[in-house]
């Protein structure tokens, strides 16, 4: 896997990954930046929380579960020193779906984090990471 990152101007840059997307980085304008993009960290983090909920759908999809709706909601924490590397992360899952089994949603979720998840086994060599998930009512259609 490649990327590479341009420094564009100020305390911003656009990352270009191999598959050819974009993605502006930005710092804040306390430190320079103009908040024209995500700052770095929150990158790392937002990257931990996709490639959580890519395991978990698919998981899902894989148990024959009919998955409508997968949000993961992160919240992180920092050390105080430098470097600020993520010390306790919350990752919680809403899952919502047509006769979702808890099972299989608990299941999912459990061998994302435990197996799967490449940021995860990444992230967890500094942070303490934990895990919870509800299953959420879908409105029908009329």
């Amino acid at each position: 896997m490649k990327a590479r990152v341009k420094w564009l101007d100020h305390m911003s840059f656009v990352g270009e990954s191999a598959s050819g997307h974009s993605i502006v980085m930005d710092g804040s304008p306390e430190n320079g930046g103009r908040n024209l993009g995500c700052r770095p960290m929150e990158m790392v983090l937002l990257g931990m929380g996709g490639c959580t909920a890519y395991d978990v759908v698919l998981m899902l999809q894989k148990s024959r579960q009919i998955a409508t709706l997968c949000e993961v909601e992160l919240e992180a924490e920092r050390a105080d020193e430098i470097p600020a590397v993520f010390t306790h992360i919350k990752v919680h899952f809403k899952v919502g779906g047509v006769d979702l089994k808890p099972e299989a949603v608990d299941r999912a979720v459990k061998l994302s984090a435990e197996k799967y998840c490449s940021a995860t086994k990444m992230i967890e060599k500094t942070a303490e990471v934990e895990y919870s998930w509800e299953i959420v009512e879908q409105p029908t259609a009329k």
